[in-house]
């Protein structure tokens, strides 16, 4: 279905109305006329952070007219020199340069031409003075317990708004409550003070947020004594006496203040919020509440603020003036306030004197009429003076008109309008302009429109004329006035053509005819074809969750083609050109996609093609494919025990064939409300026998299922129960839980509310031990656990448990085997043999437990080690123990991450579920010297054009005795061919420091410097320098190292090197005191490692790959290095090479240097290389 609804000219028409009721009479500015203000600023504050205050007056008139000001109702000179005057207007600027306040006052501007004198509102010029609380000594107030207190704040004058808090000296606000009240006036009352309301430190702080500025009043001293602790030193009786003198009282109102007697009156304006306050002092603290005489507070616009101390009433009206009570009660008695609110309001019109035009002779009336409370005065000016000075002939005056017949050129003038009460003064100007001229049209001549067939146009020509003129329209070739009903002429000369055919297109004349004179102008216009548009396909109908594809097929004139725009939209919300933000709605020009179509996407869609002449729109019913309704009239038949039938009618499908039903039950006991699937049945079928289980009442729905998904469910049927019976399992999931030695905590799984059949579930539970003959031992239980008693640890038992209820036991039940508790293993493994690996790992061997001695599953063994001492300072060392398990039954495990050339001692225990047993007697061992670390810097201290200085750091680790130093060099300039290495082994350990000779000049040179003790050299440290060239020097370091602020320096760094490398070590010590837990969890069974070595395999250098060139490894003459890898690397990492037992993962191959020697530099070249 396609339907066509036409917008044709709707643009045309919108833009003459706009024109319409914008344009008053309004009289050319080439035309004479009295002054009127277009411009003028209202309330002005001086703030202080503004560079300057400009004070508005801006009129239009001809003559031009000229400004002068008042202030105060003075004259005012506005050429004052320390004003910024703006041309053409009476706008000036008050530069904020420190006069300001000279300028303070209410301004008034006025805008004069030979004509007349417009007359602006006043306008207020405020200069706020810096608020200040004045400087005074505020005496401690001593008050006892009990006593009602006013502190006051008496704010400073400044600025509204004013915003008041109390605090303390640390600008934490003081609390209150029902006994603590800060009146609107900024005091604070207590009802009755406390102990704890002592303080020496309450200030009132006064925030004037306009000015940006918080002004704090002196701090004020409250001391409250407490009678139960006065005189110590009196006697009982007068203790007793003075507790005494608290004496409770009944209310009395501190606000408002007994000066005003029990009755006040208030005055608000229309509008604003009323506030009314009442607090009362007594003890105990009484309770405020409001009430308004002979009525009932405005619902919706009243709250109780501040513990009810504080009635608001927003948006208030005439109706709720009246008698509002305030009672403050507590059980000694009560009191009361009444407030008199009075609603009045500033001045506001209701008629306003309006401009007008007039000729020469006419006559008319200036109406002025304003409302207030109280009646507003007004009062009438001409040109700025009252109307009693300077009246016209002919005026006649009364208070809330002005008159005129007759009039003349020379009554040309502006009148003002006053109306004031005590509330505030309104100003209402009118032009009074007597005009003879002749038709002025505004609208340019030979204007061109365009319209489409079918459609309304409006031509258009403004005009003024004094005295007031015809308009006439006609079509040029036909010189007659346009007449009939297609046709008409609007009071601003417009001429409205509706329905346009081709036959309208051509010239038109509009004349304009006064006693004066007459005009012409003259208009084409040009007919187009109207735009066309449909939507296909044609009333579609998709599925959910499918695709839905809209085009839009559209033609419109040929001159229209280029302003063509199409838009789509839904049941008349239009669509986002980008879709929507879930990314389904897709728009490409005139096509409309919308993927996995939903229910929501259903309805109208509409097609709308825009052109600047005309909108046409185009619509299409879309209809989604749905979920069906669900079954009806569910009916119960055939009831058994075991089974009934159910029955039921089919809800609309709504347009997609039933697939299948789906039959659900309530009645589970333990989850009431819970629906569950029993059963589903084709679509073609709406009956179904359904098996059913004792002691159930059971209520059933069901769910209808086509293509696009399934339906609500069903009403339920009516309820069933089924007779009860013996249960039809047993429990499932029988286990011990951990428990203490020599008992069982044994669980199962109990029976669902379903599967118990009937009421009165019990378990029974029968227990011996495997495999003896003796009697079951039995107890029956109603929740899922049993603890039984055994006379053995860890002893295995036969279990079998039973469902039984009411009327039976169920089936004749299995039995699992379960052991009793654990207890701690009673015996220590003993130490057989720690064998050193090398200098970081050793393999103890150990003698396992016997089995009866495990009392429980044994878990594993546990290795605890510590270092003693260093072997290179024999410097000995806290005992930081470190843990390494090993799971299963094993008698040796490897133990990584030692520091080389140190004493060791360690001990052994077995564990089990329960916990860990005794240790072993500690053993001691010792492990033997490794290579060291690389140096901790290189540093070429000075180069000539054939030597250079090298100076190094000793490694942070040592792993030894040192015994030397092995130093090589080669070049390696910026070309792919690379020097041949130069080896010099040096053989002083304490001479950190080399000069090589024999150098080539202007050479790049890398140097390679590695520390070496028995075992062998460490990492390389390396460092490249340039050689200088002849008459250079590049002493980098020459001659500092005798500079006395040098040494000192290297002495800072020393000591800071040395509490780094101190903070280190303790830090990799403490790096093995580790969570037991976490180390078992990182080694799983090592049944699942029996697979892997357990033994180191053969140590070899990592394999190097020299670049281009390299003729020999860098590890010539050296010994292989050893490693100190970490604990986490060796057995638990994913990368590690010790399995979860301790033993090793394949062959170690130097895991800390493959494919390079390291370089604590960025070179590329981290490696020796050879020419």
């Amino acid at each position: 279905m396609g339907v066509l609804s036409s917008g044709r000219g709707s643009i045309a028409a919108l833009v003459f109305f706009l024109v319409k009721f914008s344009t008053a009479t309004e009289i050319p500015l080439s035309v004479q006329q009295v002054p009127t203000i277009t411009k003028q600023s209202k309330l002005q504050v001086a703030f202080p952070f503004d560079e300057y205050f400009q004070i508005e007056c801006e009129a239009k008139g001809n003559p031009a007219p000229t400004f002068t000001w008042t202030k105060d109702g003075k004259p005012f000179d506005f050429s004052d020199p320390r004003l910024i005057v703006s041309n053409n207007s009476g706008t000036f600027k008050i530069p904020n340069e420190g006069h300001i306040s000279h300028f303070q006052g209410k301004y008034r501007c006025f805008a004069s031409n030979k004509l007349g004198v417009a007359m602006s509102e006043e306008i207020e010029f405020i200069v706020p003075s810096v608020p200040k609380f004045p400087k005074e000594k505020i005496d401690p107030l001593e008050v006892e317990e009990g006593d009602p207190v006013v502190l006051p704040c008496k704010p400073p004058m400044g600025l509204p708004p004013l915003h008041i808090y109390w605090m303390n000296i640390e600008l934490e606000h003081i609390e209150q409550d029902e006994r603590v009240y800060m009146s609107q006036e900024g005091d604070l009352y207590f009802a009755n003070v406390e102990e704890r309301d002592s303080r020496s430190d309450y200030c009132c702080f006064a925030a004037f947020p306009k000015l940006r500025t918080i002004v704090q009043k002196m701090p004020m001293k409250l001391t409250v004594n407490s009678l139960k602790h006065a005189n110590d030193s009196s006697s009982s009786t007068d203790i007793g006496f003075k507790a005494n003198s608290i004496k409770q009282r009944k209310a009395r109102l501190l606000l408002p203040p007994a000066d005003r007697g029990p009755e006040s009156s208030v005055t608000i304006l229309k509008g604003d919020t009323l506030l009314l306050e009442c607090f009362a002092e007594g003890l105990p603290t009484p309770q405020v509440d409001w009430e308004k005489v002979g009525g009932d507070l405005p619902k919706g616009r009243e709250t109780k603020e501040n513990y009810g101390k504080t009635l608001k009433i927003e948006q208030v009206t005439y109706r709720d003036k009246g008698i509002y009570r305030c009672t403050a009660t507590n059980f000694l008695g009560r009191t009361s306030h009444d407030f008199h609110v009075i609603i009045e309001e500033p001045p506001r019109w209701t008629k306003k004197p309006q401009s007008g035009v007039y000729s020469t002779g006419g006559s008319g009336i200036l109406l002025c009429e304003a409302e207030g409370d109280p009646a507003p005065t007004i009062k009438w000016r001409v040109n700025g003076s009252p109307i009693e000075k300077n009246p016209f002939a002919g005026d006649v005056l009364s208070p809330r008109e002005v008159s005129f017949t007759n009039l003349q050129p020379n009554h040309s003038a502006v009148y003002q309008c006053e109306a004031s009460n005590a509330h505030g003064t309104i100003l209402a100007n009118a032009n009074v302009d007597v005009v003879d001229v002749p038709p002025l049209i505004q609208t340019e001549d030979g204007k061109n429109y365009a319209v489409v067939v079918g459609a309304s146009t409006f031509l258009h020509c403004r005009f003024f004329a004094s005295p007031k003129a015809a308009v006439s329209w006609e079509k040029v070739e036909e010189m007659n006035p346009l007449e009939g009903p297609r046709f008409q002429v609007h009071k601003d000369g417009t001429l409205q053509l509706d329905g346009a055919t081709e036959d309208d297109a051509g010239q038109y004349s509009c004349w304009v005819v006064n006693a004066k004179g007459r005009a012409v102008v003259t208009a084409s216009l040009d007919v187009r074809n109207a735009t066309k548009v449909r939507v296909s396909p044609v009333s579609p109908r998709v599925p959910t969750s499918h695709t839905l594809e809209l085009h839009c097929d559209s033609q419109c004139d040929a001159h229209l083609r280029h302003s063509l725009r199409l838009s789509w939209s839904k049941d008349g919300e239009a669509f986002e050109v980008n879709g929507t933000e879930d990314g389904r709605v897709a728009i490409d020009g005139a096509s409309l996609t919308i993927s996995a179509v939903t229910l929501e996407d259903q309805g109208i869609y509409a097609c709308s093609a825009q052109t600047e002449l005309d909108n046409v729109t185009a619509v299409t019913q879309v209809t989604i494919l749905d979920v069906p309704d669900p079954p009806e009239h569910l009916s119960l038949s055939e009831r058994q025990n075991r089974s009934v039938r159910l029955t039921w009618e089919a809800g609309d499908d709504h347009n997609s064939d039933i697939r299948e039903y789906i039959v659900e039950f309530e009645g589970n006991k333990a989850e009431p409300g819970r629906w569950e699937e029993l059963r589903r049945v084709q679509g073609e079928e709406t009956t179904v026998v359904l098996p059913l289980a004792p002691y159930v009442t059971y209520q059933f729905r069901v769910i209808a299922v086509n293509e696009v998904g399934r339906s609500q469910p069903s009403r339920p049927s009516d309820r069933h129960e089924t007779p009860p019976a013996a249960p039809d399992k047993n429990p499932q999931s029988i286990r011990v839980q951990a428990s203490q030695p020599k008992e069982m905590i044994i669980k199962w799984e109990p029976l669902k509310s379903m599967e118990q059949n009937g009421p009165g579930l019990e378990y029974r539970v029968t227990w011996k031990p495997q495999g003896a003959s003796v009697e079951w031992e039995e107890e029956t239980v109603t929740n899922h656990t049993l603890r039984v008693m055994t006379p053995t640890v860890y002893a295995p038992y036969e279990v079998q448990v039973q469902a039984t209820n009411s009327l039976g036991a169920g089936p004749e039940p299995q039995s699992v085997v379960l052991y009793s508790g654990e207890d701690y293993p009673d015996t220590a493994p003993v130490i057989q043999g720690v064998d050193v690996i090398n200098s970081t790992v050793v393999k103890v061997t150990w003698s396992t437990i016997p089995k009866d001695r495990v009392h429980g599953h044994l878990k594993g063994y546990q290795i605890n080690w510590w270092k003693t001492k260093s072997l290179l300072d024999g410097r000995t060392h806290p005992r930081e123990v470190n843990i390494l398990r090993f799971s299963g039954q094993r008698n040796y495990g490897m133990v990584p991450s030692l520091d080389a050339f140190s004493e060791f001692r360690l001990t052994i225990l077995a564990y089990n579920s329960k916990g860990a047993g005794p240790e072993s007697e500690p053993y001691t061992f010792q492990t033997p010297e490794g290579v060291p670390e690389q140096p901790t810097f290189l540093k070429v201290v000075k180069v000539d054009k054939d030597a250079a200085t090298l100076s190094w750091g000793l490694p942070k680790k040592l792993n030894g005795n040192l015994t030397g130093y092995i130093l090589q060099y080669q070049i390696i300039n910026d070309t792919d061919e690379i020097g041949e290495l130069n080896d010099i082994n040096i053989t002083t350990p304490s001479k950190p420091s080399w000069r090589l000779s024999n150098l080539s000049a202007t050479t790049k040179y890398k140097f390679y410097v590695r520390a070496c003790t028995v075992k062998g050299c460490g990492k390389p440290i390396t460092e490249e320098s340039t050689t200088t060239g002849d008459g250079e020097y590049a002493g980098l370091y020459d001659d500092i190292a005798t500079q006395g602020w040098f040494i000192g320096l290297m002495c800072a760094v020393a000591l800071l090197t040395l509490t780094l490398l101190t903070v280190c070590f303790v830090k990799r010590n403490r790096g093995g005191k580790y969570s037991v837990k976490e180390k078992e969890d990182l080694h799983p069974d090592p049944e699942g490692q029996s697979g892997k070595d357990e033994t180191f395999g053969d140590y070899s250098d990592s394999d190097e790959k020299p670049l281009k060139g390299s003729l020999r490894s860098l590890t010539r003459d050296i010994q292989a290095t050893e490693s100190a890898d970490s604990l986490v690397e060796y057995g638990e990492g994913e990368q590690g090479l010790f399995g979860e037992d301790g033993s090793f993962i394949g062959a170690y191959a130097g895991s800390k240097e493959k494919a390079s020697v390291e370089s604590n530099t960025s070179s590329s070249a981290a490696f020796p290389l050879r020419a």
